[in-house]
């Protein structure tokens, strides 16, 4: 098969803001396979968790598989599985799902149904709100509102200026949202002394549930959080991919899965498993992805209990169209493969 890569920058509508930085403006990757006249596409978006993957590290190991993928066809997934086994998690989901898109291309099936999965069965997703002031996060919501009909609000906390902050602008929002659900997302911005607090004043205030409360590395502190709070605790930057799940299964309720993190939709379906297998829920989130990886994203998102796949929906230069938002609910359309096309030229 044959492999292009291009990059192509997306701007946010809103900045958003998390306990470690704001994000305006992202670069990310292009990747297209073709192979017997057919053409599949996938996306990587740069992300610092862990480790850094920048446009730049992602790019540059794309274009040092390539020539391995020539004597390879898009159905030797095994094969191709170990010519990435090294690269970057980014540019193995943007293979990965350029793949799944060429093989729903040649069978003429979208990718939910060629999986078995039930497009009936995907939850509604939520909308973020980014750190901010408490009148900013009011008018935030207020856009959401405006733009789509929101069943859920996703509130990152953390801030750098305390938890009294944080109580402030949970308070503005469940205020201007008196009737939607509310999650919420620490990204590892408290101590656990903070953690204990907040997840029980969370709690009294019913959100469904916390995400990430303390910092990568500190995943031994989870198991007396748990002990001292009701409120479900998720991991996200604590969980890249199936092997990190047994440990975590003891002191966490749930994983969020990214594809930028787990290595694309292959891994995304073992994590899932594993994870039911030590009876912990999933989600799906993402990171400054455009309609082409969130797509991809929402083929398996019958599979979730939570879905948090909206940061193409705050773009004001998406190059893609292909899932729908229905009612609060986002769901791939009928086209085969990813049925993702072209918005404008770039």
């Amino acid at each position: 098969m044959q492999l292009q890569v291009e990059l192509f920058t997306v701007n946010k509508r809103f900045p958003l803001t998390i306990s470690y930085g704001t994000t305006a403006q992202t670069t990310n990757v292009w990747v297209r396979i073709a192979q017997d006249g057919i053409e599949g596409w996938g996306e990587a978006s740069p992300f610092n968790v862990g480790y850094r993957q920048s446009t730049d590290i992602i790019k540059d190991a794309l274009l040092q598989v390539a020539p391995s993928l020539q004597a390879l066809h898009p159905l030797q997934r095994q094969e191709v599985e170990q010519v990435l086994s090294s690269s970057p998690s980014a540019a193995r989901a943007a293979l990965d799902m350029a793949m799944y898109d060429w093989m729903g291309k040649r069978c003429g099936l979208p990718l939910w149904q060629i999986l078995g999965l039930d497009r009936n069965a995907i939850v509604p997703t939520s909308m973020t709100i980014g750190i901010n002031t408490p009148e900013k996060a009011r008018e935030r919501v207020r856009d959401w509102l405006e733009f789509i009909d929101v069943r859920i609000f996703k509130v990152k906390l953390g801030s750098p200026e305390g938890i009294a902050a944080d109580q402030k602008m949970f308070l503005a929002v469940q205020a201007e949202a008196p009737t939607q659900e509310i999650y919420v997302d620490a990204n590892g911005g408290w101590s656990h002394k903070d953690a204990i607090l907040m997840c029980n004043w969370l709690a009294e205030r019913g959100v469904k549930y916390v995400e990430q409360p303390l910092s990568r590395g500190q995943e031994k502190d989870l198991v007396e959080l748990k002990k001292q709070t009701e409120l479900p605790i998720f991991v996200d930057e604590s969980c890249f991919n199936s092997k990190d799940i047994p440990s975590l299964a003891n002191c966490v309720d749930g994983i969020n899965i990214k594809l930028m993190k787990s290595g694309g939709l292959s891994e995304a379906i073992r994590m899932v498993h594993t994870a039911r297998a030590h009876q912990l829920q999933v989600m799906f989130g993402c990171y400054s992805n455009s309609t082409l990886a969130n797509t991809a994203a929402y083929h398996l998102a019958p599979l979730a209990d939570y879905i948090d796949l909206d940061s193409h929906l705050n773009l004001v230069d998406d190059p893609f169209t292909g899932a729908i938002a229905h009612e609060g609910i986002i769901l791939p359309n009928n086209l085969p493969g990813l049925g993702v096309q072209r918005a404008f030229a770039t």
